[in-house]
């Protein structure tokens, strides 16, 4: 909730293409959907969507807080640049086996994402170029630099709060 009134203004006077996970699709119902493993281009950018789920963090009845087959990370590659928005999930197999990614956004929530440990292990095995964490709320981003700060290569960005 970090967007204000006014910047929200602005975005909904642009016309965008919403690309979403089939079980979002009652609430942007023009929305591109896409199914894990798809691709599509849109607007000359190519996009892939990649599994986003959780395999550790569970809720108090056992089910995970985001289940496998639901939802979407999205790799965006235009031009030679290519770009990983991972959604809700954690260190999957999936994700640490993606490479050629020059920036990734990766949520680091406990408990309904990754840890600062489990963004870091993402991270060595992806080795992005630039990594932004996002979505984490009240964890400590500074946790995570202390955790790469002897991985060469990996250039971590923590946005400052206004």
């Amino acid at each position: 909730n970090s967007i204000t009134k006014e910047e929200l203004e602005v975005l909904l006077r642009v016309p965008v293409i919403v690309v979403l996970p089939p079980i979002c699709s009652d609430r942007v119902p023009e929305g591109s959907i896409m199914e894990n493993g798809e691709s599509l281009t849109v607007k000359g950018i190519e996009v892939r969507a990649v599994p986003a789920y959780n395999l550790v963090h569970k809720r108090d009845d056992g089910k995970p807080y985001h289940p496998k087959g639901i939802g979407n990370g999205y790799i965006l590659t235009f031009g030679d640049k290519r770009v990983y928005v991972a959604g809700d999930t954690e260190n999957l197999p999936e994700i640490k086996a993606l490479k050629g990614i020059d920036c990734a956004f990766l949520p680091m929530n406990v408990p309904p994402t990754m840890s600062p440990e489990m963004v870091a292990d993402v991270a060595k095995a992806m080795r992005p170029k630039i990594l932004y964490p996002y979505h984490y709320g009240t964890t400590d981003p500074t946790k995570l630099t202390a955790l790469l700060k002897d991985t060469q290569g990996i250039e971590v960005r923590i946005r400052q709060l206004r």
